[in-house]
């Protein structure tokens, strides 16, 4: 099937319901810019729009925003680029221009990649690439390299080719991404399995999670902190004496990374959060978003009478407008209901990474990053 430039709709808004509409990768992005370069470099022409073929088999075409050709002191050149349209997903990469620009390589030599300016450097083991690549992943190299070899036979060229691709303005938006503390240097990461970007999915953000894993497992970290916020991220490192590298931005997704970790174990996790969004996890919540879990004030009241609160107490929390209100109901009458979260929280997330051989510990926080639980370390 072919599809326009414009992606389609596909599933609501989290807040409005409206549609959505999905969009492209970078990777996407850059495969056709290469598309476009190789062709002018083989052929002497820029087709635009330009048409890809997907893993799954979508055909999706692309304007060009860029066309250029020449020859300088290396030889001939062309490049092209791709205004990257993310639909409606919130990604720092929506409207940035994805450039590729090709050149003959020497013979033999196949297709090389070359990281221009805005696309990051891989300098940590751990990830899908060897330390000095370039940060273009798998399966868009994949997607250029099967791009390159249809054009070249078409052409009656050698499949010899040095793709350079470049994101003006990358290496500032690289730093509102996890690039940095992966070890990616200069830029911003080449992504992308499918192609597509559906709204809202939070595939990116899975993804970063499991990376961060397996950057702290190859550089021999043994103790990691996922945490759901900047507040915890900072009140942790500080209580666990950490070193930045072994914080996991887990944001909402506790399940994802304790489910990640159970197969690729670390030796030690810290879990680290607000009361409320642990209060679900000490719940079984694994999603801690608040569109798809909510404080259980009736759960919350019952731990307060576990720990002797008079009914009422336990009658205030039952009617609480937040978990705030309850904690802060606790703190009152000088009960640790923060402790109790933390050990519940914890036992929970030991449930969810058996068999594997991690230690968990929780640390739960206030609004202000005030410590108000910590569940400590199981007896082993």
């Amino acid at each position: 099937m072919t599809e326009t430039s414009a992606p389609s709709e596909t599933g609501i808004h989290p807040e409005t319901g409206a549609p959505l509409r999905s969009g492209w990768t970078t990777g996407a992005c850059a495969t056709a810019a290469t598309r476009a370069a190789v062709s002018a470099l083989f052929g002497g022409s820029f087709p635009d729009p330009v048409q890809i073929l997907l893993p799954k088999g979508q055909q999706p075409v692309f304007p060009l925003a860029v066309q250029d050709s020449g020859t300088d002191a290396q030889g001939p050149w062309a490049r092209a680029g791709i205004v990257k349209d993310a639909g409606d997903d919130p990604d720092v990469t929506h409207g940035a221009t994805v450039l590729s620009t090709v050149r003959p390589g020497p013979a033999g030599s196949g297709v090389t990649f070359r990281a221009g300016a805005g696309v990051g450097t891989v300098t940590k083991p751990g990830l899908p690439l060897p330390v000095g690549e370039p940060a273009i992943n798998p399966v868009p190299r994949q997607l250029m390299t099967a791009e390159v070899l249809e054009l070249a036979a078409r052409f009656g060229r050698p499949a010899d080719v040095v793709i350079e691709i470049s994101i003006p303005g990358g290496d500032r938006l690289a730093e509102k991404t996890w690039n940095p503390r992966l070890g990616i240097l200069g830029g911003l990461s080449v992504l992308g399995t499918t192609g597509v970007v559906v709204p809202y999915s939070c595939s990116a953000w899975i993804h970063s999670i499991q990376r961060g894993i397996d950057v702290a497992r190859a550089t021999g970290l043994t103790h990691v902190a996922g945490c759901t916020g900047n507040t915890s991220e900072k009140a942790a490192r500080a209580l666990r004496s950490l070193p930045e590298e072994a914080i996991i931005d887990m944001g909402d997704f506790v399940g994802g990374m304790l489910k990640y970790l159970r197969q690729h174990p670390v030796e030690r996790v810290t879990i680290a959060g607000g009361f409320a969004k642990l209060s679900k996890l000490a719940c079984g919540h694994l999603d801690l978003h608040s569109k798809r879990s909510q404080v259980d004030r009736g759960w919350l009241a019952d731990r307060l009478a576990d720990l002797g609160a008079p009914a009422s107490v336990t009658d205030h929390a039952r009617q609480a407008n937040t978990a705030l209100e309850i904690l802060e109901l606790a703190q009152a009458h000088n009960l640790p209901l923060g402790g109790a979260v933390a050990a519940a929280a914890a036992t929970v997330a030991r449930s969810v990474v058996a068999p594997a051989a991690v230690q968990i510990d929780v640390l739960v926080f206030d609004r202000k990053g005030r410590l108000v639980g910590d569940s400590g370390l199981p007896q082993i």
